[in-house]
């Protein structure tokens, strides 16, 4: 008859023990793994949430921002016609007197931009160039013409391009282009407030923009 070995008693702690420590390990792992899962889904829902408040500010500053001024100048217009070597000539002439409306603008509905949400970075990747619009208002006065040389369509062409060549000028020396772009970057600004807030970057022409003067040093004419 065979007999049985005597069970070890304590074979059977052993097996609890191990039992015991299986468990522990698998709730870690179930505790770990739940806590990435929730934890991964927070942080995109926060950069999604990031991501479209941005998006929003964006489409607030895209709006078309117009600087105006108003100019005035005065002109005397000549023009001579001469026959037979300069013995005869044929004048005309005009006082001329011009009231302009000037506009610079800047259309931010233009600004393009790329939003890279990992690297929370915001790249502005176009900025519209300034639109300038004069409007004169054109009037004549002490025309003299004789019957040889008469004002013409040709003339008042050439008059209303003088005109606005002269006025361009005045503003180019004038501060109403400085005047637009300080309104363009105190628009643009919006944006890199909203960045700098959340912890993001904005960058434009591979730099990035920390401050107003960032700005400034890049839009300079």
């Amino acid at each position: 008859m065979v007999q049985k070995a005597p069970v070890n008693p304590n074979f059977f702690e052993k097996i609890a023990e191990i039992r015991k420590w299986v468990i522990v390990i698998l709730v870690g792992l179930v505790l770990f793994f739940g806590y990435k899962y929730f934890s991964l889904k927070n942080n995109t829902s926060t950069v999604e949430y990031d991501t479209a408040l941005i998006q929003e500010q964006i489409k607030n500053v895209g709006k078309l921002v117009v600087t105006e001024g108003h100019f005035s100048q005065v002109m005397t217009y000549k023009d001579q016609n001469k026959y037979f070597g300069d013995l005869i000539s044929f004048d005309k002439k005009a006082l001329v007197v011009i009231n302009a409306d000037v506009t610079v603008s800047f259309d931010l509905r233009q600004v393009k931009y790329d939003i890279d949400a990992p690297n929370k970075t915001v790249t502005i990747t176009n900025i519209p160039p300034e639109e300038i619009k004069i409007s004169p208002d054109i009037k004549y006065y002490s025309v003299d013409q004789s019957t040889f040389n008469e004002f013409t369509g040709d003339d008042y062409n050439k008059i209303n391009k003088i005109a606005k060549d002269n006025l361009a000028k005045k503003v180019d020396k004038s501060t109403l282009k400085s005047n637009a772009k300080n309104r363009l970057i105190s628009e643009l600004s919006k944006i890199l407030i909203v960045t700098n807030s959340m912890g993001w970057k904005l960058k434009y022409e591979g730099e990035v923009v920390n401050n107003t003067n960032s700005f400034e040093q890049k839009l300079k004419p």
